[in-house]
């Protein structure tokens, strides 16, 4: 009996023994195993937060329009008989010679794109390229209204235009100086895709600042005296785009480029592509740029420009070794123009032009760039290098007779 008692007692203790073991064991895995499942689940459900743009995005909406340009038959008609003097000919009367390529065209142009309202009181900025074979153009805002525009002036050099509808109490943008941009900023590209995506918004980065893509450069012949810059017989554009990443496609142009806190920028003109729709950059005007031209397209339908009058050219170091100069920035002038405002303000063959207004000239092309945006009566700070010695000339620009 006592063995029995003894073997029973054994058995009660070895099986207590036994499950406060096991007991321990699943605690110790069920500590092991929560911790890292908690770890995880606070990993993967933590809440990420990018910039807002709804903001930015609402106050460019209202200001951005659509534009609708059409070519009227009249105004083709017009434009046929000033480019073939023969036109009202009794033989094209006489005989339907469209078919040969004389004659009035088949078709008329018409096409869409988009705008920003500049003031309160109806005046609209867009592209150049958006109006210039119109003149029947008409404008729709945000809200629905429809307007009847007319032209106020273009500038094919900038690609800029200026449009005004007959409304007040429009609601505008503030504009940022485009030259405090930086690289990496986040920017949205405003517009209407295609005429019929009304009232898209893209967002993107600025990729880069002061791009000259030779597209605004037309085929005019030759001046030597051009190299001094803005010639209206000058085929050369003035372009400083800045290059972004939005999404911008045709009917976007004239559209608005605005920061994260909804100033305007830019205004979207271009794209780099070869299928003619977005493939990874578009291009805005500058606002700094945009601006200027605008003030004046406003005030008298035009920008008027005037030149230096001075052949130029870059440096080399054969050029710095025969004028004694060291420095890395200038252009050198080789000759000047009769009247020119050059010449006019006393400035010399191998005069080394190394700033205007503050700004380093580097190459011809950045001289050009300075004086295009310079219009009559403008007095430009030229500093030079002559004969070893810096001097400042202010030239007056004179227009061109």
């Amino acid at each position: 009996m006592k063995t029995y008692l003894l073997h029973l007692a054994s058995g009660l203790l070895g099986g207590l023994i036994v499950m406060a073991g096991v007991a321990g064991f699943h605690k110790q895995s069920a500590h092991e195993s929560t911790a890292p499942l908690a770890q995880r689940v606070s990993l993967t459900t933590a809440p990420t937060t990018g910039p807002d743009f709804s903001l930015a995005a609402e106050n460019a909406l209202q200001v951005v329009v659509q534009i609708n340009a059409r070519e009227s038959e009249r105004f083709a008609r017009e434009k046929m008989e000033e480019q073939q003097p023969f036109f009202n000919h009794p033989l094209f009367r006489e005989f339907d010679l469209r078919g040969f390529g004389f004659g009035f065209p088949y078709q008329l142009k018409k096409g869409s794109g988009s705008g920003v309202i500049y003031s309160e009181d109806g005046y609209i900025v867009t592209n150049n390229h958006v109006v210039e074979f119109a003149d029947e153009i008409e404008v729709i805002l945000q809200d629905g209204r429809t307007f009847r525009a007319k032209k106020v002036g273009t500038d094919p050099k900038t690609d800029l235009a200026v449009l005004k509808i007959e409304a007040d109490k429009l609601p505008v943008l503030p504009i940022a100086n485009s030259d405090e941009i930086k690289v990496g900023e986040w920017v949205l590209a405003v517009g209407n895709p295609f005429g019929y995506l009304t009232s898209t918004v893209t967002a993107g980065i600025v990729s880069a600042k002061g791009r000259d893509l030779n597209l605004l450069d037309g085929d005019e012949g030759f001046n030597p005296f051009d190299g001094g810059g803005a010639s209206p017989n000058s085929g050369k554009g003035i372009e400083e785009f800045i290059q972004t990443d939005a999404a911008v496609n045709p009917g976007n142009s004239g559209g608005a480029l605005v920061d994260v806190n909804g100033r305007l920028v830019g205004i979207n003109s271009a794209i780099a592509s070869k299928t003619g729709y977005y493939s990874g950059y578009s291009f805005a005007i500058p606002s700094n740029l945009m601006t200027k031209i605008v003030r004046e397209l406003m005030e008298h339908g035009t920008f008027e420009r005037g030149r230096l009058g001075i052949g130029i050219i870059n440096l080399d170091d054969e050029l710095r070794k025969e004028l004694n100069y060291s420095g890395d920035n200038g252009v050198v002038i080789t000759e000047l123009e009769d009247k020119g405002s050059a010449k006019y303000a006393g400035l010399l063959p191998n005069d080394v032009i190394v700033e205007v207004n503050s700004k380093q000239i580097k190459s011809v092309e950045d001289l050009q760039k300075v004086v295009a945006l310079s219009k009559v009566g403008e007095t430009l700070y030229t500093k030079i290098i002559r004969e070893g010695k810096a001097k400042e000339v202010p030239v007056k620009i004179r227009k061109v007779i």
